[in-house]
C-alpha cells in the first residue's frame, strides 16, 4: 500500500496524483508503468520517495481514482519484468469498470467474504473459481450472480492491501480476466456473422 501525498484536480486538464512509496520507489524512473488501485499509470515525476502521475479525465471518470484525496491509501504494483515468474492471472491494469461493495462477512477461518455489485455486462464474463482483479488485487471468484460476485480475502491480503479497509458502499476498480474478454468478443463476432447460432 501507499499513501496519497497530494491530489490536484485541474479543471479541463489532467489531474496530478503524488504517492509516497518509501523504499518501494527505488529504481522507479520517468515513463515507468505503475498500477495504482489496479489502474496502469505512467510515472511523470520522481522526487526521492514521492512518485507523481498525471491522470486524464476519462480515467478519473471510469475508475475510483477520481475519489482519491490526500492521505488516502492505495494499492501499488510495478510492472512485470520479462523473465519474472507469473504467480497469478494476467492483470493488464486496464480497468473494465467499477463495482460497489454490498457485503462483508467474517468467516470462522479468519478470511472475509466480500460481495460487490457490478454491471451485468461485467458479471457475464465472470465464472466461479475464475479470476478477477479488484483494485489491482488478483483474486479467485467464489460466487457469481447476474449483477454481483464475491471473493474471499485471506488475512495477508486484508493486511497488506486496501481491501482490508474497504467497507460496504465503497467503490472498487474491476478488471475482468483477459481470456474471458477475448472469448466473449469471439462469440459475439461469430454470432453476428451467423457462424454461431445464439443459444
Amino acid at each position: 500500500m501507499a499513501r496519497v501525498v497530494s491530489f490536484e484536480r485541474r479543471p479541463g486538464r489532467t489531474a496530478r496524483i503524488s504517492l509516497g512509496l518509501g523504499t518501494y520507489a527505488r529504481g522507479i524512473k520517468l515513463g515507468d508503468s505503475v498500477a495504482v488501485n489496479g489502474t496502469c499509470l505512467t510515472v511523470t515525476a520522481v522526487r526521492k520517495s514521492v512518485v507523481t502521475f498525471d491522470v486524464i479525465e476519462e480515467t478519473l471518470r471510469l475508475t475510483n481514482l477520481g475519489k482519491l484525496a490526500k492521505d488516502t491509501g492505495v494499492n501499488v504494483e510495478r510492472g512485470l519484468a520479462l523473465g519474472d515468474r507469473i504467480d497469478g492471472h494476467i492483470v493488464t491494469g486496464h480497468i473494465d469498470g467499477t463495482g460497489n461493495i454490498i457485503g462483508r462477512k467474517h468467516l470462522k477461518d479468519g478470511s472475509v467474504k466480500v460481495t460487490a455489485k457490478v454491471r451485468p455486462t461485467l458479471a457475464s464474463m465472470m465464472v466461479k473459481k475464475g479470476s478477477v482483479a479488484v483494485d489491482g488485487v488478483s483474486l479467485t471468484i467464489v460466487e457469481v450472480t447476474a449483477d454481483s460476485f464475491s471473493v474471499c480475502l485471506i488475512p495477508r491480503t486484508l493486511s497488506i492491501t486496501t481491501l482490508g479497509r474497504k467497507q460496504t458502499g465503497d467503490t472498487v476498480n474491476i478488471e475482468i480476466d483477459l481470456i474471458s474478454k477475448y472469448v466473449k468478443r469471439f462469440l459475439q463476432e461469430e454470432t453476428e456473422t451467423g457462424q454461431l447460432k445464439p443459444t
